[in-house]
């Protein structure tokens, strides 16, 4: 019997098409349950400001996760681009506030700062940073921001304490040079995960890290899927907190799969509301959550599974994959309670190691990640499909600086 189309409650892009990809699937897809169909997109077009429509062909996965010969679904390409809702900016003339707007990028991910502009229609501002020969950062603003609307693109991801420290002299230069606002996006926390004492005599470095961003002189913060909501109090400068979420979800829907196949997991106690909110956005699939003992920092323990996962298609969803203890010792029990197949889905992709071995060991039908943390070419490996998050946050920075709906975007 084919497998019916996943029909996805939230207005994705491909929900255009739902309809007809149900028989459209072809005999490729007999390898796996998820299969590529051909959906309609509507592209954001930043030069003319107008919604331009575009088709995408996703018919096999094979030119769809080797473009440009990484294994990586750009999401400025017309192959795949989900369609965020439209602003009130859309039914105005062009923005005449839009030279106050100017967007710098740091050292950590210059790729997604680069993806970012080129949807807003901007060109990143001109910014000198270089290393001293004893490891001091210099950072020199190339052109004015005076009473401008500064967004300073820069992860706090590995080296985490190199690019923090980045991240803290662009704000502090930005600041100094009469910035009207300075509004740091993070699109990964560092240290987001050091959130409360678990032992005595801790410290909580996400409350330490967010007393310095507003010390040196930031005015907002934009951050992508903070591993814990608490960490949104530690500021006291307004946080815009938004989640890769409708990308992952964009994507998934580009697949058919019986809903009745289909069950998302979590891999840890901790993770269920966002497995449970990612489930109801997946046609409102069955939860099962992988319960796990930690003996130590990156050492995990999988205990026992809460769940039926008996020939289903099993979809693991983190904020955050490390050293991918948790999830490949769930993956394994998912196996081992008659899964049929395994997906493991994550915003952030750390990948210390040995994470890339445990992932690519087979354990895993795909591995799903975004690209909120770059990714060195020698860790791709053939289970890898990476989606880029440009075009959510450059849509939130637009919507933020025209005083415009954040929220809206995830409804």
């Amino acid at each position: 019997m084919a497998a019916a189309s996943l029909t996805l409650p939230y207005r994705s892009s491909s929900s255009a098409a739902s309809a007809s990809s149900s028989s459209s699937s072809s005999s490729s897809s007999a390898s796996s349950l998820f299969s590529r169909c051909s959906f309609a997109h509507r592209r954001f077009d930043s030069r003319s400001r107008v919604y331009a429509p575009n088709t995408a062909k996703c018919d096999l996965s094979e030119p769809l996760k080797n473009v440009n010969g990484k294994p990586i679904v750009p999401i400025l390409n017309e192959r795949t681009l989900p369609k965020f809702l439209e602003t009130a900016r859309m039914e105005k003339r062009v923005n005449q506030n839009s030279t106050r707007l100017k967007l710098f990028s740091g050292t950590a991910n210059p790729s997604l700062s680069q993806e970012i502009a080129w949807y807003m229609g901007l060109e990143l501002g001109k910014i000198k940073i270089k290393r001293f020969a004893d490891g001091e950062i210099y950072v020199q603003l190339q052109e004015s921001v005076r009473g401008s609307d500064v967004y300073l693109i820069q992860p706090t991801c590995p080296p985490a304490n190199e690019n923090l420290m980045e991240l803290l002299i662009m704000i502090d230069a930005c600041r100094r040079a009469s910035a009207k606002t300075i509004t740091a996006v993070i699109p990964y926390f560092g240290y987001a995960r050091a959130d409360r004492k678990t032992q005595g005599r801790e410290s909580i470095a996400a409350k330490l890290v967010a007393n310095l961003i507003t010390e040196a002189g930031a005015h907002r913060v934009l951050a992508c899927d903070l591993h814990s909501g608490q960490s949104m109090g530690y500021f006291d400068i307004p946080v815009d907190h938004v989640y890769a979420q409708p990308v992952i979800l964009d994507y998934l829907a580009s697949k058919t799969v019986s809903s009745k196949d289909l069950v998302v997991v979590s891999p840890d106690v901790g993770g269920v509301a966002r497995a449970r909110a990612f489930a109801k956005k997946l046609s409102d699939a069955p939860l099962a959550i992988v319960d796990k003992r930690r003996q130590g920092h990156n050492v995990a323990e999988v205990m026992n599974l809460i769940g039926d996962v008996k020939g289903k298609v099993a979809v693991m969803m983190d904020d955050m994959i490390d050293t991918a203890g948790t999830i490949a010792k769930g993956a394994a029990l998912l196996h081992e309670e008659g899964a049929r197949e395994v997906y493991a889905c994550c915003t952030h992709a750390v990948f210390s190691p040995p994470a890339i071995e445990r992932l690519s060991s087979g354990l895993f039908q795909e591995v799903i990640i975004t690209n909120t943390i770059p990714m060195a070419e020698k860790n791709y490996f053939p289970q890898l499909t990476v989606l880029s998050v440009a075009n959510m946050l450059g849509e939130t920075i637009w919507r933020v600086h025209d005083d415009c709906s954040v929220s809206s975007i995830f409804q």
